[in-house]
């Protein structure tokens, strides 16, 4: 049996059945694809990818009795030590899933210098000498510290210590960064008479001030082929917050009241700088931004930081706010201050590491 289609051609039932079948799949699937993406949320608009970040800080609270060393965690502190002994939690580092703290822990006589690891402390001298670890960076599965032990200039790696002096001279080691295979340590040397400023590339020193004044670096930071460094030099009378690049200085503050910057953080093509300045009366805490300074606090209280970290467009800052009763430990993101502790006990907030994910 033949049927007569648009009155020019002839087709079989069954051709005409299946040609039925085509259509109607062909529609169920274009409307079921319709009914889909109309349901879709996400068809919305363009989707921002949800990130969350933590926000680690190292430092110390009174207890009542002595200092403690502890680590924040998203404003929730959690002492490192049972507070027994004097302690502070001077620098933080997070690789993966773990959490390096350095620092130092009285052990009755001498202070020891540790290294927390997930809250499980290591000694990394064996308490016979003062030892402080001041600064811990890791790259893969390196942990360097740097320090000092009994006066002198300290690196451990995986807690294997080496000297980056002589020990003829008092020296310290303040900040260690890794760029590559190279390990680059800043701090400071005494020449006899004056503290001279110092970067240690893979042991070997070389001097960032002519030894006239006293100088000391207290921070490193390495990006690409540039070597940051920051810190201070007295100018005679006062100390001038200062920053050097690949070893050219650039004063930060004039000079007629006393500065020194404490931390150097480059993101991109800007260069971040923490650190202090009198005001005459109180010291004020301040940011420089590629030598632009910026107030963080007002100077009606006794403030100072020690610590910048820059996430994406976020810039967090460690340190604390004095309330004339106490130091509270603060840190400040995108200016903005958020306290970390109650004021019922002092303490300091030494340094700050952030992890985006």
């Amino acid at each position: 049996m033949f049927f007569k289609v648009s009155g020019e051609k002839l087709v079989s039932k069954n051709k005409k059945q299946e040609t039925m079948k085509t259509i109607i799949k062909l529609t169920v699937i274009l409307c079921t694809t319709i009914i889909f993406f109309s349901c879709n949320k996400d068809d919305d608009g363009p989707q921002i990818p949800v990130t969350t970040t933590d926000v680690y800080v190292a430092g110390f609270e009174d207890n009542g009795l002595r200092t403690v060393a502890k680590i924040w965690k998203n404003g929730i502190g959690t002492p490192l030590t049972d507070g027994s002994h004097y302690s502070e939690a001077l620098s933080v580092f997070v690789s993966e899933d773990d959490v390096y703290v350095a620092g130092y822990e009285y052990n009755g006589s001498k202070t020891v210098a540790k290294l927390w690891k997930n809250g499980i402390e290591t000694s990394l001298t064996d308490g016979t000498k003062y030892a402080e670890a001041l600064s811990v960076y890791v790259l893969g599965t390196d942990v360097y510290v740097a320090g000092h032990e009994s006066g002198d200039a300290k690196l451990w790696k995986n807690g294997i210590e080496t000297p980056l002096t002589d020990g003829t001279n008092f020296s310290d080691a303040n900040s260690v960064h890794v760029s590559g295979s190279d390990v680059y340590v800043s701090g400071f040397e005494d020449n006899g008479i004056k503290d001279v400023a110092k970067i240690w590339k893979n042991g070997i020193g070389t001097d960032l001030t002519n030894g006239t004044n006293h100088a000391e670096a207290n921070s490193v930071y390495v990006s690409g082929n540039d070597v940051y460094a920051v810190g201070y030099e007295n100018n005679g009378t006062k100390d001038v917050a200062k920053i050097w690049k690949n070893g050219i200085e650039k004063s930060l503050t004039n000079g007629v009241n006393e500065a020194i910057a404490t931390s150097v953080y480059v993101s991109g093509n800007d260069v971040y700088v923490t650190g202090y300045e009198d005001a005459g009366t109180k010291t004020v805490a301040k940011m420089w931004k590629n030598g632009i300074e910026t107030p963080i606090t007002n100077g009606v209280y006794e403030a100072q930081v020690y610590s910048v970290y820059v996430s994406g467009d976020d810039i967090y800052v460690a340190g604390y706010e004095d309330s004339d009763s106490t130091l509270i430990v603060k840190i400040w993101k995108n200016g903005k201050e958020i306290a970390l502790t109650d004021g019922s006990n002092y303490g300091i907030a030494r340094a700050i590491f952030t992890v985006t994910y």
